[in-house]
């Protein structure tokens, strides 16, 4: 993610979020100790492709300025989860456009998460692929969610009780537990409103037959009505609670940085 010792960002290894409608360009800055990340949202224009507005913002955001060999495009797409025993590479792309209807065109990557024993298969959108490898030498793609489904499932083996985990973002509601080394549940629901999330939160617990009243559920994230969601969800489940990821991650610098997903701090403090 970075290089050690050298303060010159154009050999640094730029990250690029690419969200559902969001842009964002970040970059560690290694002998800053006041500020060692900077983080710039990008406003994208509504009605003009992500790909267009990843060409502007190469004209216009201060980040993209210094031209930088390397970067990590982190990238919020539909993922579909594989057991890993069961993927092939050949047969990925047919099984994620059958899937996922009308990514035909797009291509199809994947990263593998070896301490899940899942691959996660997402895609990219061929024009905002071109306008990254145009631009940079070297250029890793990461799904989005990878670095937060890795570090909560290190999280769920702390105390002896079942967890299910919801994170917030972009109107979007991840919901996701595991079982030891597997996912025992993981998918993804749009969720606009406190009482959708609610109903996708309260549906998957009572699918997976958790205990209301010994078992936990932890939400993270861009949280809508927060005091309210989790007062109804106090109403049925004894154990609801609220991630802070300052204080979960003992303050670390990315934890500061006001507006940065949880996906993106969760990459910089503990990795993809």
């Amino acid at each position: 993610m970075q290089e050690t010792g050298n303060n010159n960002l154009s050999k640094q290894r730029l990250t690029i979020r690419v969200g559902r409608n969001t842009l964002s360009f970040s970059i560690v800055n290694m002998d800053d100790t006041e500020q060692p990340i900077t983080y710039e949202p990008y406003v994208v224009r509504s009605g003009v492709s992500v790909a267009a507005n990843l060409r502007e913002a190469f004209k216009k955001a201060a980040l993209l300025a210094t031209p930088a060999l390397r970067a990590t495009a982190l990238i919020d797409s539909p993922v579909l989860m594989v057991p890993i025993e069961v993927f092939e590479e050949t047969s990925m792309t047919e099984m994620y456009q059958h899937a996922f209807p009308g990514q035909e065109g797009h291509p199809v990557l994947y990263n593998v998460l070896p301490d899940l024993n899942a691959v996660a298969v997402f895609s990219i959108n061929k024009d905002l692929r071109l306008v990254l490898t145009d631009h940079f030498q070297d250029v890793r793609f990461v799904c989005a969610m990878a670095p937060v489904w890795r570090y909560l499932h290190q999280r769920s083996y702390t105390g002896p009780r079942a967890k299910l985990y919801g994170y917030f973002h972009e109107q979007r509601l991840e919901i996701f537990s595991y079982q030891k080394n597997r996912f025992k549940f993981c998918n993804s629901f749009d969720a606009k409103h406190t009482h959708d999330a609610l109903y996708f939160l309260l549906y998957v617990w009572k699918q997976l037959s958790l205990s209301n009243e010994h078992d936990e559920l932890h939400i993270v994230g861009d949280i809508p009505e927060q005091e309210r969601l989790v007062a109804e969800l106090r109403k049925y489940l004894q154990k609801a609670y609220v991630i802070n990821p300052t204080a979960d991650f003992n303050r670390a610098p990315a934890t500061l940085i006001k507006g940065m997903p949880y996906d993106l701090m969760t990459y910089y403090t503990k990795g993809r």
